[in-house]
């Protein structure tokens, strides 16, 4: 079947335009943005069926990861399995988070219906939201999180680019959502992209035009992890990534602030890659301990009225 018969099993993006599922809206939005918001972190197809064999053209260099009954059966940039048993399952299919993809036919030898969705989740964030050093698709922090709660994920981690744009601002505030979390801040300190002067304003305008959508949907707000090589370094307009933190949590946002560094602190730093990335195992860590103050968020089972 062609996309055009399949998209409404897609989930986790915002348009798909020629087959290429964007994060973010058709909308003028800064080249670098742009090239991120078309890696599909946490974009999935969701579905049940009794098909024993399936295949999807996906034109991408990395990762598809093949979800069955919550176990994954394979992870590789082509999908196509066979020899699945003829019972009623439940299929999720990841799209690589880090990479391109054109989108092609899919074919199976059963119906596909589309799953449940869970509580909608929006999650926005940089590089260590989006999660290059993850194994795979379905093990990002994000993707951990959403599988163990049962949440619908929409993953905005944007590496690089977590500047508070307003065109992100504008698609949160206009997207269904029950819960929304966001990180912000270490983009900010090494872009020097606000100042002491800026940065509290321009935060709570940022968190003011997504509660004009969502003036009681719960918002977490966590400021920067612990990146050792970064807490005392001073970038273009002074600021240390200490100072960054202080800012976060000082804005007159109004949003409840999780402290980065009780997610990942100075004793997780042998769980970074580069001095501020995590490994695979970091973002296992980073799952585990933001699921209770996430799942806080939202007590009552199923979408909030």
């Amino acid at each position: 079947m062609p996309v055009t018969e399949y998209r409404h099993l897609l989930r986790g993006h915002a348009e798909l335009v020629d087959g290429v599922p964007r994060r973010l809206p058709s909308t003028p939005l800064h080249p670098l943005l742009e090239d991120v918001a078309l890696m599909p972190a946490g974009v999935r197809l969701e579905y049940s069926t009794s098909a024993t064999a399936f295949a999807w053209e996906v034109e991408t260099s990395g990762d598809v990861d093949v979800v069955v009954d919550g176990e994954l059966v394979s992870r590789s940039p082509t999908v196509r399995l066979g020899g699945l048993s003829g019972t009623r399952k439940d299929v999720r299919i990841w799209l690589p988070q880090s990479h391109h993809v054109r989108l092609g036919d899919f074919s199976a030898d059963s119906e596909l219906v589309p799953s449940v969705e869970g509580p909608k989740w929006i999650v926005y964030g940089s590089s260590i939201t989006q999660c290059r050093l993850a194994v795979g698709p379905s093990e990002t922090w994000p993707a951990l999180v959403a599988t163990e709660l049962g949440w619908s994920l929409r993953c905005l981690g944007f590496a690089g680019e977590c500047h508070l744009d307003q065109a992100v601002a504008r698609y949160i505030r206009d997207t269904e959502a029950d819960v929304i979390s966001l990180c912000v801040g270490v983009n900010i300190h090494g872009r020097a992209s606000f100042s002491s002067r800026t940065l509290g304003p321009a935060l709570d305008g940022f968190v003011r035009t997504i509660r004009d959508g969502h003036p009681d949907t719960p918002i977490l707000l966590t400021t920067p992890l612990h990146a050792p090589e970064r807490e005392h370094q001073r970038n273009a307009v002074g600021l240390t990534l200490a100072d960054i933190r202080a800012e976060v949590a000082n804005a007159p946002h109004g949003l409840p602030v999780l402290d980065g560094p009780s997610v990942f602190g100075p004793d997780d730093a042998p769980l970074l890659a580069d001095g501020l990335h995590p490994n695979a195992d970091g973002y296992r860590l980073i799952a585990e301990r933001m699921r209770p103050h996430l799942a806080a968020l939202l007590p009552t089972e199923g979408p909030r009225p």
